[in-house]
């Protein structure tokens, strides 16, 4: 009897586990020619601006002002502000908004303003943390200025840079947790130039260091003009040869190189992989890689046609330009190219099989590719 009973419910089983994962093979392999406009919503904002996802919203922000706004295009908040040049940079559950050239950064939180900073120069570059500390570059007639900041406009670090010792700082990050600052420093030794690589620990691990420096190291001849954290205790510099991989926090160490044969044209990330677009000298055009987080390669892959937009979301590479855009997933599968029904200013991946929302001068419209 008990065989009897048990051999129905495995079968069920076994049948079900073939069908779910014949599906995601299915839908992981899947290409598609063409876009269905699932729904359209109105944008209850008046502002020309610009637009990033961003929490469980999207972050509008303009000349006039900073505003959250629901995927229905609903106004949650609304910052007013002025700004020649507002730039965007965010951590997890923070917004930051800076007039870079100006002097003027918000920090935002989910429900809104979280805090505001005036610097004292001007705003050359700027990152955060998940808690709200600030990190810039400011400029100066002399030689710039490496600042941290609390979201209350307190300054926590103030640091000069020296020409002729720690370089000009070209980038920097700060890791989610606020304690460690990673600052790209580039210097001419000679008739060469050298990239130096300097961790700041502003916690119980750089104590009893030296200006805090728990880390540091030197590469001649590079250029890196990018440094980011991608998740809470990896670190990485991005350089015109080479993707540099650091893990730790209290002493970082570098742990993976990835040496690159190729010019790169855009990089994009997130807490799980990185995405490289190089220019081919001959072939296709372009060809994308991505890499984990760990700096394996996961896929290669090549393609035509220009783009000014690139961007990383639920594991898959989003290409576009116009109305026109490419999508690859982390297979190498490229999953759509063509044109859409509008101008793309952002889009990213939203629940459902094939799903975006693309946000555009019109609205926000969801679409589906389809067959």
């Amino acid at each position: 009897m008990k065989k009897r009973y048990w051999k129905p419910i495995l079968v069920a089983v076994l049948l079900i586990i073939i069908v779910l994962v014949t599906g995601y093979f299915v839908l992981r392999y899947s290409t598609y020619e063409y876009t269905e406009i699932v729904k359209t919503y109105e944008n209850d904002s008046t502002s020309n601006g610009s637009y990033i996802q961003y929490a469980d919203g999207i972050l509008e922000y303009s000349k006039d002002g900073i505003a959250l706004l629901s995927k229905e295009g609903k106004e949650i908040w609304n910052q007013p502000c002025q700004m020649s040049n507002p730039v965007v940079k965010i951590c997890r559950d923070i917004a930051t908004v800076a007039d870079k050239g100006g002097t003027s950064i918000y920090v935002f939180q989910k429900n809104g303003l979280k805090g505001e900073i005036q610097t004292t120069k001007p705003i050359e570059k700027i990152t955060v943390s998940a808690q709200g500390i600030v990190a810039a570059i400011l400029q100066d007639e002399e030689t710039p200025w490496v600042m941290c900041y609390d979201a209350k406009g307190n300054v926590l670090v103030e640091h000069k840079a020296s020409l002729t010792n720690t370089g000009y700082p070209v980038d920097l990050a700060l890791s989610q947790d606020g304690n460690v600052l990673l600052v790209s420093y580039l210097y001419t030794r000679g008739t060469g130039v050298v990239t130096k690589a300097s961790f700041y620990h502003f916690g119980e691990a750089g104590q009893e260091k030296e200006d805090h420096l728990v880390a540091q190291k030197e590469y001649t001849d590079t250029i890196a003009p990018t440094a980011v954290f991608l998740d809470k205790d990896t670190s990485l510099l991005v350089s015109d040869r080479a993707l540099i991989f650091y893990e730790g926090l209290d002493e970082p160490k570098e742990s993976e190189v990835v040496e690159l044969d190729k010019e790169i044209k855009s990089i994009a990330y997130d807490e799980k992989y990185v995405a490289l677009v190089l220019k081919n000298s001959s072939g296709s055009e372009y060809e994308l890689r991505l890499y984990r987080a760990n700096g394996k390669q996961v896929m290669a892959a090549e393609f035509e046609g220009e783009y000014t937009s690139i961007k990383i979301a639920k594991e898959q590479v989003l290409l576009y330009n116009g109305n026109k855009c490419i999508i690859f997933n982390d297979a190498g599968v490229c999953k759509f190219e063509g044109t859409l029904e509008m101008h793309i200013m952002d889009m990213f991946p939203v629940t459902g099989l094939s799903k975006y929302m693309v946000i555009s001068a019109n609205g926000f419209q969801e679409i589906q590719l389809a067959k």
